[in-house]
């Protein structure tokens, strides 16, 4: 029997961000200005996927020039490659709803954002993302490198139009498979866990170890309403990292939430880790796969723009955890949140607030 999906699974897949979309005022050529843009952007999509249904209701008043689309959010522009709820659950300490954000067409900020050239980079760095996951996963990324051409539509077409049924018969070529979850049943008896059974293609992760991105806002100063929380104005004030996790298989253990946070942030919390970084992995994957060296080298150019992480050798107390829009509670099994709450690219994107001790 195919996986459908669990329940969590389709409301994140179903999950949006009612935006409020401004055209900066340096683009308006034309009075009067024209009225902002209310739309409904899905979480797991990119922002620049909305310039199909934005730039109509602009072109008119935009003075001459070539497009480039891009937005940003209380003067950070921001960065087009992280998934549209990501941004959200990162930047909106208090959740803001509708979320104002503004278009730019003009004056592209080439010094701050990677290049983006329209729907085929958005898209070139999803399936990059999903060669990296992959790889962690399996140890190697020959079968999507393997995708047919065909497959490769259906899966892109399948996250644009948020068709999970679609998404989840393509990605089951890819034998990424489910973790097992022994603890989720016990502790929270409603919850039903996902589960292979019947789906013998498709085995558990083969390494063990899952992939994951942090975006971590550190904060110096205490506050107890997040309305307080300081704004941010550069990305040099966040610490993006990105580290898989090796699920601990001790018996009788769960390796819980609070466990996943532990492992990823040692220099917080005083724990070791012997993971590497996905840069380290890049490497390995060039002598692994030679034959596929291109290829490999395509999957994994990202990861070096992407990973800006930093090291303070300090004690922190954890604010907050979003994934997905939700706090989860630090006990809830990791498991549970893996299987339910990966993203599309098959990263499992954490936002996490930190104050200093």
């Amino acid at each position: 029997m195919e996986n459908e999906g669990t329940e969590a699974l389709k409301y994140v897949w179903k999950g949006a961000i009612p935006l409020q979309i401004h055209l900066h005022d340096s683009e308006v050529a034309t009075l009067p200005p024209p009225p902002p843009v209310l739309i409904l952007a899905p979480r797991i999509g990119y922002l620049p996927l909305l310039a199909p249904q934005i730039k109509p209701l602009f072109s008119s008043t935009l003075p001459p020039g070539d497009d480039t689309v891009w937005f940003e959010y209380k003067g950070l522009p921001l960065k087009w490659y992280i998934p549209t709820g990501v941004l959200f659950d990162l930047l909106c300490a208090e959740p803001e709803r509708p979320w104002n954000l503004t278009v730019h067409f003009r004056g592209y900020p080439s010094n701050i954002l990677a290049p983006c050239e329209g729907e085929d980079a958005v898209k070139w760095s999803f399936i990059n993302s999903l060669k990296e996951a992959t790889y962690i996963i399996n140890g190697n990324c020959k079968n999507i490198m393997n995708m047919s051409q065909s497959d490769q539509l259906e899966l892109w077409q399948s996250l644009i139009n948020g068709n999970l049924e679609s998404f989840l018969k393509v990605t089951s070529k890819l034998k990424l498979g489910a973790v097992d979850d022994d603890y989720s049943a016990k502790l929270y008896p409603t919850i039903k866990p996902l589960s292979d059974a019947g789906n013998t293609d498709n085995p558990g992760a083969k390494t063990g170890r899952i992939p994951v991105r942090l975006y971590a806002r550190i904060f110096t100063k205490v506050f107890d309403d997040l309305e307080d929380a300081p704004e941010i104005d550069s990305w040099e004030k966040i610490s993006y990292i990105n580290r898989p996790i090796g699920l601990d298989k001790d018996e009788g253990k769960c390796f819980a939430l609070s466990d996943a946070m532990k492992t990823l942030l040692p220099e917080y919390f005083g724990e070791g880790n012997n993971e590497k970084t996905t840069e380290a992995e890049v490497k390995e994957v060039h002598s692994e796969d030679a034959d596929d060296t291109k290829d490999v080298e395509e999957a994994t150019t990202s990861v070096g723009e992407h990973t800006e992480t930093k090291q303070p050798s300090v004690s922190a107390k954890i604010k907050l955890i979003r994934i997905q829009g939700i706090e989860p509670k630090p006990e809830i099994p990791f498991s549970w949140v893996v299987n339910n709450l990966m993203n599309p690219d098959h990263y499992l994107h954490i936002c996490v607030y930190l104050i200093h001790c």
